[in-house]
């Protein structure tokens, strides 16, 4: 199976039959021209579709978050940042819970808490569809073949079950990549290059291949501005794991802190220095990832 877009065309080329694409699709196989793409199962997709459905529910969330931030705002209530965290709900998960900042308010028009109450129960049926996902993740993750991959994931930082599974689903087999490069390149994840004779210009990274992936990878990346270590939850996951494994991904901890530190000391912007762990963090992935195929045939 090949990319479909990917195959060369000459230009001004105009006629187009099965013979001559026949003729023309074996000449460039023989050249190497063809790019091969991997094709899931049934299962798989289903996957895919979970998981981009959970995403969807988390954006909706956030939305719904920043449209009844946007109306205390508009009411004069400045409770400052971060939001939605603990001080505003003490005694529960609901905001109107007793003692709760938001069930404290009062407003001079009482259309307002009509208003007030509708922005809630939008953020509670946003919170509720995001977690009923999450969970029927974990329920179809051990029937999936990819399952042992995103257990091994676990094992490095940022890589938690819902972002390993979320990023397999959106990559697929791994072990379709000869080495970490073609990750990173099929990631867009390189930089741009313009450059001709003794002339070397580079830019941003492409930006190429999946998005959704790419942008799993970035927020995992943000975790090793702190220093290195184990917490109780990374020991956790990393439990039932070879120990090459969790040596992989001890390794990658430690270059990843190391080189996030030494990035940043140059006084590279913040986005760039996480876009470059981001881009070594594929190669770790890749790594454990093949080591998992390998172990388990």
């Amino acid at each position: 199976m090949v990319a479909p877009s990917l195959i060369p065309k000459r230009a001004g080329d105009r006629v187009k039959t099965d013979r001559r694409d026949a003729a023309g699709l074996a000449k460039l196989h023989r050249a190497g021209e063809l790019t091969a793409v991997w094709v899931p199962d049934a299962r798989h997709e289903a996957m895919r579709d979970l998981v981009r459905a959970r995403l969807d529910a988390v954006h909706s969330l956030r939305r719904a978050r920043q449209q009844l931030s946007g109306f205390l705002l508009r009411q004069g209530c400045h409770y400052g940042r971060p939001a939605w965290t603990r001080p505003h709900r003490p005694h529960g998960s609901s905001p109107w819970a007793e003692g709760s900042r938001l069930a404290g308010l009062n407003f001079e028009q009482a259309v307002h808490h009509i208003v007030l109450e509708d922005y809630i129960a939008a953020v509670e049926a946003a919170e509720a569809r995001r977690n009923r996902l999450t969970a029927q993740i974990e329920a179809m993750l051990p029937d999936w073949t990819l399952a042992p991959v995103v257990a091994a994931l676990q094992t490095l930082r940022g890589m938690a079950l819902v972002n390993a599974a979320s990023l397999i689903a959106e990559l697929g087999d791994l072990s379709r990549f000869a080495n970490p490069r073609q990750l990173m390149a099929y990631l867009g994840l390189v930089p741009s290059e313009h450059s001709s004779g003794a002339t070397v210009k580079r830019g941003g990274i492409t930006k190429a291949g999946n998005a959704a992936a790419r942008r799993l990878l970035i927020e995992a990346a943000w975790s090793y501005r702190f220093p290195a270590r184990l917490s109780r939850e990374l020991l956790l996951r990393q439990e039932r794991q070879p120990r090459l494994i969790r040596d992989l991904a001890w390794k990658g901890q430690l270059r990843l802190c190391a080189r996030y530190r030494r990035l940043a000391r140059t006084g590279k912007p913040a986005n760039i220095v996480t876009t470059a762990i981001a881009r070594e963090l594929s190669g770790f992935v890749w790594a454990i990832a093949r080591q998992v195929t390998v172990t388990t045939g």
